[in-house]
Parts: C-alpha cells; sequence; structure tokens
C-alpha cells in the first residue's frame, strides 16, 4: 500500500498539479482542463510519459467521464445516486467510488475489497488530500477519479458563486 499526496484543492483546478509519495518525492504531474464535453485532465509521469487521462464524454443524463490507462480505455465513471450519500460507478472495472465526498473521506471499492482510501491530512507545508491505494498499479487511475470526485464538488459550488465571480474579474463591485 502506499500513500500519494496532492496539495488541497488543486485537482480540480485548470493548473499543474503535483502529485508526491510521503516523503515529498514528487511522481506524477497531471495537466488539462475541465468545463465542456471532450475536455480531459492527462497525468505523466516526470519523465513525460502519459500513463493516465480521463476525458469528459457527455452531459446528457449526468456528466460522464471516460478513463484511460496507458492509452486504452478502461472504463466509465458516472453518478448513480445521491441519496443517502453520492455514489459512483466505473463501468468495465466494478468499481464503486462511496463515502463523504463533501468532506474527502471516501473509498473505491471491487465489490468487497478495497482498491484506494481519501482521506485529508494537514503537514507542515500545507493542508492535503491522501489516497492510500492498495495496488501501485492502481494509483494512475485513482488520481483520476480523485480529480473527478474533487471537479464535481467544487463545482456544484461555483454554479452559485458564478455572478459574483463575474463581477470580481470585470473589475465591479
Amino acid at each position: 500500500m502506499s500513500e500519494f499526496f496532492i496539495q488541497d484543492r488543486q485537482l480540480s483546478r485548470v493548473t499543474r498539479t503535483i502529485v508526491k509519495d510521503e516523503t515529498g518525492k514528487s511522481l506524477f504531474l497531471m495537466v488539462g482542463r475541465w468545463g465542456t464535453k471532450g475536455d480531459a485532465l492527462s497525468l505523466y509521469r516526470l519523465n513525460g510519459q502519459m500513463v493516465a487521462s480521463i476525458k469528459q464524454i457527455s452531459f446528457t443524463f449526468g456528466t460522464r467521464f471516460e478513463i484511460y490507462k496507458d492509452f486504452e480505455k478502461v472504463g466509465t465513471l458516472q453518478k448513480i445516486f445521491n441519496w443517502p450519500g453520492d455514489f459512483y460507478y466505473i463501468q468495465q472495472l466494478h468499481w464503486a467510488v462511496h463515502g463523504d465526498i463533501y468532506n474527502h473521506r471516501y473509498g473505491i471499492h471491487h465489490f468487497n475489497k478495497k482498491i484506494m482510501e481519501m482521506n485529508k491530512a494537514t503537514l507542515l507545508t500545507g493542508d492535503y488530500y491522501v489516497l492510500d491505494v492498495v495496488d501501485d498499479r492502481d494509483a494512475p487511475v485513482c488520481i483520476c477519479i480523485a480529480a473527478v470526485m474533487d471537479y464535481w464538488l467544487y463545482n456544484r459550488h461555483r454554479k452559485k458563486d458564478h455572478p459574483l465571480e463575474l463581477r470580481l474579474t470585470n473589475g465591479t463591485s
């Protein structure tokens, strides 16, 4: 089992996101953007090798994302329901994402087998998301899934704040 650390509120932003190990060593770089159909995030090793990506494919009947590992489609992520808690499913992999998405405390399971667990931690250098991944080979896909969870969480808040953000960026108050 390995731990991966990502700076708080970096996954869903249109920015470069660095994924580190428990010693602080940079392992992956995530780049890309969200917002419209066809947008994607790509995850690279620091040597430039792309290891995974996630692509937004639909707004019809809810947003869906295709997940790729080493350029091969491995699944489609979609929200199934949100009562009493959010539940997401990755077709083809048969992985379920469930837990407290709003507070970044959730897990990914294949039936009763744990794939990943997400938590938050405060370190001397700031607040981080901590991904505990059971099998390192699943880490790139898990990081991509965590990015989508972050996007869905913060995208809900942006819709409410959108008019204020427009006023501030246009220079009016």
